[in-house]
């Protein structure tokens, strides 16, 4: 059976271990967290993990967002000069499971 193609996707639902690429598709990270601006709710960016660790890429530059990928406006320079991500009050729309758990008994949800 084909590889099944690739299909453009909506950052709500990119999930953690995405590989991302440079626009020339060069391999560079995988994402590690979405980013959402809080107070306008709107897409910021994706942390990702490189190997030099934690790397913030804005939203301005990614160009396309699939189920299997993520392609960035990036050359690969640009990919290997990233920042850290900084603290702000971006918060990661898909919170990892031991931070969900913690949060549903704070709030009085308890997985059963």
């Amino acid at each position: 059976m084909p590889d099944a193609p690739d299909h453009p996707i909506a950052y709500t639902a990119l999930q953690p271990g995405t590989p991302v690429q440079t626009s020339d598709g060069h391999h560079f990270a995988t994402v590690q967290a979405v980013l959402v601006d809080e107070k306008v709710s709107v897409f910021d960016g994706i942390v990702v993990q490189t190997e030099e660790g934690a790397r913030f890429v804005d939203a301005d530059h990614v160009a396309s967002i699939y189920t299997t990928y993520v392609r960035t406006t990036l050359s690969r320079e640009q990919a290997a000069n990233l920042a850290p991500p900084d603290g702000s009050n971006l918060i990661d729309i898909k919170p990892p499971r031991s931070m969900a758990a913690r949060l549903g008994r704070r709030f009085g949800r308890r997985k059963r």
